[in-house]
């Protein structure tokens, strides 16, 4: 009862101190409120950017993997993308043959090639729109859900038949509020059938991933040739074959192309595991770098608490006086100045959490970036401020609580 009456007394006189104070209170937290802030913020970002890698950077999902020409992971060098470009061949239709034909560890593997172009309808037209040519199964191997109609079929493949697959952006343009199945657009002034339509995808860095049209792979070969920018995608049989379906696809490849023992890949295996590797070395470099930041303004924050504790101490010492003649304990006077220090520092923190989560809200709504505040980020910047607080007060409160109350008495005001 003692303990608990004791600490409501260091809280409330704390936070009298705080309203009294308000200048010098703000100038003292100003390192802690930086610190919170930077933390969270980064937090925020970090977790943003996870949500944003699971749900948008890989549509291929955990079972799935890609087959491009060429792929970097890790520092940007231009001499080895010099050499890629060099060495390494395109993929080609004949080695997706090969591959479908022999492949025993995947459910599906299909093919596609994108351009930019300009698509027109109902009086309408739209550039910089991307016309993907792909198997008819890509939708299923990249979670394109129609929301009408239909994906075109392996018929119509093989037809090379001028039928479309509309995303989002393209229906609400051209056909909004209606059924756009059995409408007709017009690719680069070639008139479509529109078989169906997908479901939004949402967009990525303000980037809309709703802004193209899908036509049969043929058809796409027929208007445009079939010598560059293919690429493949598969889907493992199953989650534990992932990674032997990726050796498999790679061994087949390499023999296609007959490369020796000890001769690098001409071509490159991509993975929701390559992007989760390149995502965590990224957020580890940023992690560290705020850590660095955080660390600093931290010391600093904790260095002027200590530092105005220390002065609040001499300000009270008539009153630690009159405490200790009536019977406080070192222990109480310790607690008092710990209590306080502590939640000046949480104050501080929680100042910080604001202006955080207003700053992460302002960030999604007005910019492309995705940042997410957890919960997480809440009590670590509240909790670590607080700990601060704790940790440097302790040196004020140890003085106060050993001062000799018949010296403190004399002290005067």
């Amino acid at each position: 009862m003692h303990s608990g009456a004791s600490f409501y007394e260091a809280a409330r006189v704390a936070l009298g101190s705080l309203r009294a104070n308000k200048l010098r209170s703000f100038l003292t937290l100003l390192g802690i409120i930086l610190a919170t802030s930077t933390l969270i913020a980064v937090m925020s970002l970090i977790h943003g950017m996870d949500i944003y890698v699971a749900q948008s950077v890989s549509d291929m999902g955990a079972d799935g993997f890609r087959i491009v020409r060429m792929a970097f992971f890790g520092n940007w060098d231009p001499k080895k993308f010099l050499e890629f470009q060099r060495k390494n061949p395109e993929l080609s239709p004949g080695e997706y043959d090969f591959l479908l034909s022999r492949a025993s560890l995947v459910r599906a593997i299909g093919m596609q090639s994108s351009r930019q172009t300009r698509v027109s309808a109902a009086g309408q037209s739209m550039l910089g729109v991307e016309l993907l040519g792909a198997s008819p199964n890509i939708a299923d191997i990249s979670n394109i859900q129609p929301l009408f109609g239909r994906v075109f079929s392996g018929a119509e493949n093989s037809h090379r038949m001028t039928i479309a697959f509309l995303g989002n952006d393209l229906r609400e343009t051209f056909f909004p509020n209606v059924d756009p199945v059995g409408k007709t657009i017009e690719i680069e002034g070639r008139p479509f059938l529109v078989a169906g339509s997908a479901k939004s995808l949402g967009s990525v860095f303000g980037v809309s991933r709703d802004n193209f049209v899908m036509i049969p792979i043929e058809t796409y070969f027929k208007m445009y040739g079939a010598r560059q920018g293919i690429s493949y995608a598969a889907v493992s049989s199953s989650h534990e074959n992932l990674f032997q379906a990726q050796d498999e696809m790679r061994m087949l490849l390499r023999a296609w192309r007959k490369l020796r023992p000890g001769q690098d890949d001409n071509f490159a295996v991509i993975s929701s595991d390559s992007f989760a590797q390149l995502w965590d070395r990224l957020t580890g470099a940023i992690a560290a770098t705020a850590i660095a930041v955080v660390s600093v303004f931290m010391v600093v924050g904790g260095i002027v608490i200590m530092n105005i504790m220390m002065a609040v101490v001499s300000e009270r010492t008539q009153e630690i006086g009159v405490r200790k003649s009536v019977g406080a304990r070192r222990s109480d006077i310790l607690q008092q100045f710990l209590v306080e220090s502590s939640l000046l520092a949480g104050c501080g923190g929680l100042i910080g959490v604001l202006i955080a989560w207003t700053l992460s809200i302002a960030v999604r709504n007005f910019t492309p970036v995705p940042m997410a505040m957890p919960v997480t980020a809440v009590f670590a910047g509240v909790g670590l401020s607080t700990v601060v607080g704790l940790f440097f007060g302790i040196y004020p409160a140890s003085r106060a609580a050993k001062l000799d109350p018949i010296e403190a008495l004399r002290v005067e005001r």
